[in-house]
């Protein structure tokens, strides 16, 4: 027979249940953190040349003291750098949105298109993304629209592939019924083919704006002008270690705050669990 307990254990029981999932959830990543400027600060005391923890925190406070300051179109603040960026991500992530997309949902559902675009993509596909970049340049004269040529270029693949396996996954069944209700095409895409592909699309999407974010610091420290790739290359030619730090880690928050819009953004348009 189960011995009831006291009331100040009863509490106390739930109190530490209550507590375990916030510990949990807090307590792993602050140890990551705190272990990874231990490593931090360990490498500064081996290498002098190397910042501490300490210095890079007070150089940040003076970068995002003014982080919109201009003075000429070479020296500007880290806010605008961030900002052009940003923009050229946008523009080369919704064209490979527009065009990648649909050419994804056309090659799960046609065979042919599968058979035509299928090579394609497989050759174009493991291609450096640093590689369009020669080519955006001779095609388009100009870095700017060479940035976002690169950005188009290297996230238009998962987003077309997981498109496709999308709609190659969606049951035969649904097909067969489209089929005796002799369905229209757009009937077929709104009613069927849409909402079964949605996860995967949304999965192609989150995979790309990460790509997208990794190819616009590369192609910017090669093209120059105004980003946060090219303020890195910038703080390098002036030996600015803890300026190259502190754009590193901006460019971690930046995607992560990208990759978890989109997260949020497939949890409200999908039932499945997203990870995030």
């Amino acid at each position: 027979m189960a011995v009831p307990l006291p009331a100040k254990e009863k509490k106390q029981a739930r109190f530490s249940v209550s507590l375990k999932p916030f510990f949990l959830a807090i307590l792993p990543p602050m140890l990551g953190v705190g272990l990874l400027i231990l490593i931090w600060e360990i490498i500064a005391i081996k290498t002098s040349s190397f910042p501490s923890p300490w210095v890079t925190l007070q150089e940040a406070i003076k970068v995002f003291s003014d982080p919109f300051y201009q003075n000429g179109p070479n020296d500007q603040g880290i806010g605008w750098n961030i900002f052009a960026s940003l923009k050229r991500v946008a523009l080369g992530f919704g064209l490979a949105a527009a065009v990648g997309i649909p050419l994804g949902f056309l090659i799960g559902r046609f065979k042919f298109l599968s058979g035509m675009f299928n090579p394609i993509i497989s050759l174009l596909k493991p291609v450096s993304p640093l590689a369009w970049l020669p080519i955006g340049l001779l095609v388009f004269k100009s870095a700017h629209p060479a940035a976002i040529w690169s950005i188009f270029i290297c996230s238009i693949w998962p987003m077309i592939i997981n498109t496709a396996i999308g709609v190659q996954r969606v049951p035969q069944d649904y097909m067969n019924v489209a089929r005796v209700l002799n369905l229209s095409e757009w009937k077929i895409f709104t009613k069927i083919l849409f909402p079964s592909v949605l996860p995967y699309m949304l999965t192609g999407v989150r995979l790309a704006i990460g790509t997208a974010w990794l190819v616009i610091v590369a192609a910017e420290m090669l093209t120059g002008g105004v980003g946060i790739g090219f303020w890195v290359w910038d703080e390098w030619n002036s030996l600015n270690v803890p300026h190259i730090i502190i754009a590193i880690v901006v460019i971690g928050l930046v995607g992560l705050i990208l990759e978890q819009i989109l997260v949020a953004v497939a949890r409200a348009f999908t039932y499945d669990d997203v990870p995030s």
